[in-house]
């Protein structure tokens, strides 16, 4: 599963900087997949994705996870990080995916065989 951020979110931002991916920004920020992997040009999830292109903010009140590049901390910690630290109890659990997928998705975005 990856995580998402609620609109209770207080901006603290003590999230931010335990994310291993960088999948958690500022609201209103842009984003790239590159940013704390190993990505690089054109990704396919859902749909296509440049690596290196700033992407249109997912929220602009609040702080946001990317679901394309959160593993929930699989293969770095025990648990997400960012719901372990969040002083609100905004992080929760989102889009199901399960531990081999988020393994899968480690891999990928950090350019592992």
């Amino acid at each position: 599963m990856a995580l998402k951020i609620t609109n209770e979110c207080i901006n603290c931002g003590a999230c931010e900087p335990e994310c291993p991916n960088k999948a958690i920004y500022e609201g209103g920020k842009e984003w790239k997949l590159s940013e704390g992997t190993s990505l690089k040009g054109i990704i396919k999830f859902k749909s296509l994705i440049d690596a290196d292109k700033f992407q249109v903010p997912k929220s602009k009140k609040v702080y946001f996870i990317v679901t394309e590049k959160c593993t929930e901390c699989i293969g770095f910690n025990n648990e997400p990080q960012c719901a372990s630290v969040c002083p609100v109890d905004c992080c929760i659990l989102d889009n199901i995916e399960s531990k081999e997928e988020l393994l899968k998705k480690k891999k990928m975005l950090h350019n592992e065989k």
